[in-house]
């Protein structure tokens, strides 16, 4: 088959996915569709009923993957417990010098939380139910509150253990290691952007912060702190072995799970239900992702088949479009596709087309998948579909347009982080290349 039709015939399958999509058909199930009608123009002789078993078998048996539902369990307990409230309260009499105060927890603290929960809706959640109250009580703006909320609730994909990292490493056939410790630099990036708008703004408005709290005494300080201690020493724990090269991703997400119930039982938080909630809402979580993955790998192999990567990498070639216009090109579709998908599904549907696009422009796997991490947290705070702008819009009662137009700094924001590493790329390889030299 030429380039032309298989081109064509990419565009029917990408049309027939957004119809489903549009008509409500679950993404995992909207794969396999398209899967089987990509299948219609494979070689004779090729049974698509083995093909899709072997890679349905395949795809869930793999150990990596492993990590992936004990990560989310992970952070399904720990959303259980009273750590928003004691990371509050451990951060906040540090940050009043700072022009933004309190406002600065929501960066702070998604961070943390990002470190545990790998899910940028779970991080958003855990944040803002306990700072968006406080921060109304106290006076602060609720735009600045809302919009910093939705845009640092982005670094739960973006900050280790994160479920996007994994499934696009799976997906890409990269070490899920040198994936998270990508991330790591890229995320203090994003926070470093994120605290310095926080600051402008407040300088910019000094009548929408409150006066500063009466100063704290340096050993008040340093007991509030001791409230970091339980997440600082789960973060450290399972990070720690995991960077060091003590234990695989899989083993880290299970020390995780054990470190986060005992968290639970120390602060009293571990009853019969919560555990049972907390196994439900994983398998729930996990269910999804592999249904998605399924389809995702079924479709995939349908598409190879065809040929139709190979295709359409020749055809943007013929544009001779330069490793940096190829980027701004692919920018501008995940925005667009942003509006109208959720992230994971960002992933599956476009990385068997876009990988060969990217290894012949000359990127790095391992950068592309931060890259498209972060197009994934755009995705997060862009209307109609931005999970984090439902979460807060459940959370503070305001409607969607309000939180997303306080979010749309941080979009911005966020956009400017893809182009400080589209234009010095080793900040992204520098911590992957120096554990793993060569």
């Amino acid at each position: 088959m030429d380039t032309t039709f298989l081109v064509e015939i990419s565009g029917l399958i990408l049309g027939a996915m957004l119809i489903l999509l549009m008509g409500g058909v679950w993404i995992g199930i909207a794969l396999l569709i398209c899967g089987f009608i990509a299948m219609q123009f494979a070689p004779a002789g090729i049974q698509i009923g083995a093909a899709m078993a072997t890679n349905a078998w395949s795809g869930s048996a793999s150990w990596s993957l492993a990590a992936l539902p004990l990560f989310i369990w992970m952070g399904e307990i720990l959303y259980r417990t009273r750590l928003s409230d004691e990371m509050f309260r451990g951060l906040s009499p540090w940050l009043n010098w700072l022009p933004g105060r309190l406002v600065h927890v929501n960066v702070l603290g998604c961070g943390l939380f990002g470190a545990v929960s790998g899910s940028s809706a779970a991080t958003t959640a855990m944040v803002a139910k306990i700072t968006l109250p406080e921060l109304k009580k106290r006076g602060y703006d609720e735009n600045i509150s809302l919009g910093s909320l939705a845009g640092a609730g982005t670094l739960g994909f973006l900050v280790p253990p994160s479920i996007p990292m994994i499934v696009y490493a799976v997906a890409a056939n990269v070490s899920i290691i040198q994936m998270f410790m990508a991330g790591l630099i890229p995320a203090v990036i994003v926070m470093i952007l994120y605290m310095g708008a926080i600051v402008v703004w407040s300088l910019m408005n000094p009548d929408k912060s409150p006066a500063p709290a009466p100063k704290t005494s340096f050993p008040t300080k340093l007991k509030e702190t001791l409230n970091l201690i339980p997440l600082a020493l789960l973060i450290l724990t399972v990070f720690s072995a995991l960077m060091l090269g003590w234990a695989t991703a899989t083993e880290c997400a299970a020390w995780g799970v054990l470190g986060a119930l005992v968290i639970a039982a120390s602060q009293r938080a571990l009853t019969w239900r919560s555990f049972i909630d907390s196994v439900l809402g994983a398998t729930r979580m996990t269910s999804m992702v592999m249904l998605i993955l399924t389809g995702a790998g079924y479709m995939s192999i349908a598409m190879g088949y065809t040929g139709i990567p190979n295709a359409l990498a020749a055809w943007v070639d013929s544009f001779q479009l330069s490793p940096y216009a190829l980027i701004a090109v692919l920018t501008l579709m995940y925005v667009l596709l942003g509006c109208a998908i959720d992230g994971l599904s960002m992933i599956v549907l476009t990385t068997v087309v876009v990988l060969p696009m990217i290894q012949q422009a000359g990127f790095d796997l391992i950068w592309f998948g931060i890259f498209l991490v972060l197009m994934v947290e755009m995705a997060q705070i862009t209307p109609p579909v931005g999970f984090n702008l439902f979460v807060l819009q459940t959370m503070s009662g305001r409607d969607s347009l309000t939180v997303a137009r306080a979010a749309l700094p941080f979009f911005f924001l966020l956009l400017a982080t893809v182009a400080i590493l589209t234009i010095f790329p080793d900040i992204v390889m520098f911590l992957p290349k120096m554990a793993f030299p060569g």
